[in-house]
């Protein structure tokens, strides 16, 4: 529940007679008043899985004041409840009304109601990926995000995983990118096709570095135990010569999240899932000079010879999903553009429904 003035000043009370040092008192008095009026007021839609760890991600940042949270499920609804003492809301504009954020991780297909409803209340959106179920129902929020003038943010989460962040400076023009996404299979997901399920994180990725339209995408997949596509290829070509290739699968025997970007004289490799950047550059250098264990390869025939350079950059401890819905609060706070704004979710959601197109096409034609 929100503090209420008498509230506030009992605290404050309480916390002076505390203090022997009346310097101190003022000091510690000011810095939490400051802390209650910057807080921002949100709920979660949704506490399944996903959903219980952004609950347990919000109660960590303390610009964020955790109201409640509204689902469906009655015996989920009730742990939820007592283990984090959070009170439930019995509706979704009941919630909506009470916060000044809304965290949108209900399934998929209620993603559109969810987020409508809240910017009709112009409320400001945080909403898992994929933003919507289809382009059409994102061009539609997008509109409704204009007219409330708020910010909306879309959980594309590994733009903010750490070995990504490490790789990032490395990062410069790609002309060839693969990215592996393998899963074991677990039922969570399965209501909608691979690609949206786990394709479309590489997707948004890969958007998110390659400054060229599409020119051309090809992709193939199948069903094996999932009424949607468990496995997909895709093949990405840009107008600027560059090519990614995408593979996802939901029923690996191992998982994989892996990312390899080759440029003019670099090769990045990002695994999402270990945490590890690997950056190998390569450099021209007169062979009758390198050191006896460097790493030479020569060209050919008066075409000289390059040194081969191996790093691993630092790759920070932090936790991604915090880390997104901490860089939403500041762009509320700072009228700042978020980080993954709703038109990089409908750009990927765009991209993965023409692949989900060329996908059952190929499958049409078997």
């Amino acid at each position: 529940m929100p503090i209420l003035f008498w509230e506030s000043l009992y605290l404050i009370t309480v916390f002076k007679t505390s203090c022997e040092n009346t310097n101190s008192f003022r000091t510690k008095k000011i810095t939490f008043a400051k802390t209650i009026l910057s807080m921002i007021k949100i709920g979660v839609l949704g506490v399944g899985h996903l959903g219980k760890i952004h609950v347990n991600c919000i109660k960590q940042i303390k610009e964020f004041e955790l109201i409640g949270f509204y689902d469906p499920n009655d015996e989920n609804a009730k742990k939820v409840s007592e283990d984090y003492k959070l009170p439930r809301f019995e509706d979704i504009e009941t919630l909506i009304r009470a916060v000044d954020v809304v965290d949108i991780v209900t399934p998929t297909l209620s993603h559109f109601d969810c987020a409508s409803k809240a910017l009709k209340l112009f409320k400001h959106v945080f909403i898992e990926k994929p933003i919507v179920t289809t382009p059409e129902e994102a061009r539609k929020l997008i509109e409704l995000a204009e007219e409330a003038n708020v910010k909306v943010q879309v959980g594309h989460v590994e733009r903010f995983n750490p070995a990504f962040i490490a790789a990032r400076p490395f990062i410069d023009k790609p002309m060839f990118i693969e990215s592996h996404r393998l899963a074991m299979f677990n039922p969570r997901g399965t209501d909608v096709p691979v690609i949206l399920d786990l394709m479309i994180h590489d997707i948004d990725i890969i958007l998110s570095i390659v400054n060229s339209p599409i020119k051309r995408v090809n992709a193939s997949g199948i069903k094996v135990v999932s009424d949607t596509p468990d496995i997909a290829n895709a093949r990405i070509e840009f107008d600027n010569g560059c090519i990614a290739n995408l593979t996802a699968s939901r029923i690996s025997l191992k998982n994989m999240r892996k990312s390899r970007f080759f440029q003019k004289d670099a090769y990045i490799s990002v695994d999402f899932l270990k945490k590890v950047t690997e950056v190998v550059t390569m450099k021209d250098v007169n062979p009758d000079e390198a050191g006896p264990f460097d790493l030479i390869l020569n060209l050919g025939e008066n075409k000289g010879s390059k040194q081969i350079l191996i790093s691993k950059p630092e790759v920070a401890e932090i936790n991604a999903i915090k880390s997104e819905l901490e860089s939403f609060y500041y762009s509320i706070k700072e009228n700042t553009t978020p980080p993954v704004t709703i038109n990089d979710g409908y750009y990927a959601l765009d991209v993965a429904y023409q692949i989900i197109d060329k996908v059952n096409h190929a499958a049409g034609n078997l």
